[in-house]
């Protein structure tokens, strides 16, 4: 007699029951409803009665027109970039010297550590941490710098829209390069080793290595990274409003804490805030499709359409025989 076969599937699917409840009512529903009340006039806390709008996208044109949201948008994409890009130098400098075999760094646990810690403090901690540092007029910054003869009076960092500006590209940079580093190398380790032996046996040198197999093999890795990257740079929030609260002059006042103080300072006006939010989402979504554009491996989509034209082929032989 054949036994009967356990199906240990539905235990699957009652253990994920608990996330999927928990998504559907904390992500799902909010994100439906943002994008709902973006089309509405629902204005303060405790009301639940709204209106669609005559005009459907009138808060979306409002918040385009907006000045402070332009200006949010404008620092939000130069804060970004100016952390993202030695961020992403650095982290692979990194990557390609505590994976050279023939340096055999030692103490690389204790580096990779020290490089990732900033990333797990929170947030409160390293903006109070560098209001101390670049404090008016006594803090280490300036006196650091008085010592040095670099300046002659102390430098009031956080009123000058440039300097503050710096500071919050630099607090991002410093917070996440870390991070990425530890992903790039953990898809460097994850490559076969022959690769880089057969290269050391053909004299290639350690720039060559990383350049023509390290970088090539790391496509999906640094796709990856950028997303998530410009995903989080697009929505940073935590330092610009702990640090300096967008000040001074709007200049560190990012998308994300515009969209904050559209909900929840003073006027509260959700429908403006959504309207924002669903905006950001569709740049974000547009740069994501771009940047996974730009990333797609050519050679693959070159010769998947090579294969598909011979299949073609062959089945418009076999039919004409027939």
């Amino acid at each position: 007699m054949r036994r009967k076969s356990v199906s240990y599937s539905k235990y699957g699917y009652l253990f994920s029951i608990p996330f999927i409840v928990a998504f559907i009512i904390f992500m799902l529903y909010p994100l439906f409803f943002t994008a709902v009340i973006g089309f509405t006039d629902l204005k303060g806390f405790g009301k639940t009665d709204y209106h669609f709008l005559e005009n459907p996208l009138q808060n979306f044109e409002l918040i385009m027109a907006n000045n402070s949201f332009q200006v949010s948008l404008k620092n939000t994409f130069k804060i970004w970039t100016v952390s993202f890009i030695p961020q992403i130098v650095l982290a692979l400098l990194l990557t390609a010297w505590f994976t050279n075999r023939r340096l055999k760094t030692k103490m690389q646990g204790a580096f990779k550590v020290i490089f990732y810690m900033p990333n797990i403090m929170t947030a409160a901690t390293i903006a109070i941490l560098f209001s101390v540092l670049f404090f008016y007029p006594v803090g280490p910054i300036n006196y650091m710098l008085q010592s040095l003869g670099v300046i002659s009076e102390p430098y009031y960092f956080t009123v000058h829209p440039q300097s503050a500006q710096a500071i919050v590209s630099f607090i991002q940079f410093w917070m996440w390069f870390g991070y990425t580093m530890l992903i790039l190398i953990s898809g460097v380790l994850g490559m076969n080793p022959e690769l880089f032996e057969a290269a050391e046996i053909d004299g290639a040198t350690v720039v060559q290595q990383f350049f023509l197999i390290t970088l090539p093999n790391l496509r999906t890795i640094l796709l990856f990274v950028l997303v998530t990257s410009m995903v989080g740079g697009l929505n940073m929030f935590d330092i610009p409003r702990l640090f300096n609260n967008g000040m001074p002059d709007l200049a560190t006042t990012t998308t994300s804490l515009f969209i904050y103080n559209q909900a929840f300072a003073g006027s509260y006006m959700f429908n403006r805030a959504a309207a924002a939010s669903m905006i950001m989402f569709c740049i974000m979504a547009a740069l994501a499709v771009a940047i996974f554009y730009l990333m797609r491996d050519k050679d693959a989509i070159r010769q998947h359409k090579e294969e598909k034209a011979v299949r073609r082929a062959m089945k418009q032989a076999a039919g004409a025989e027939r």
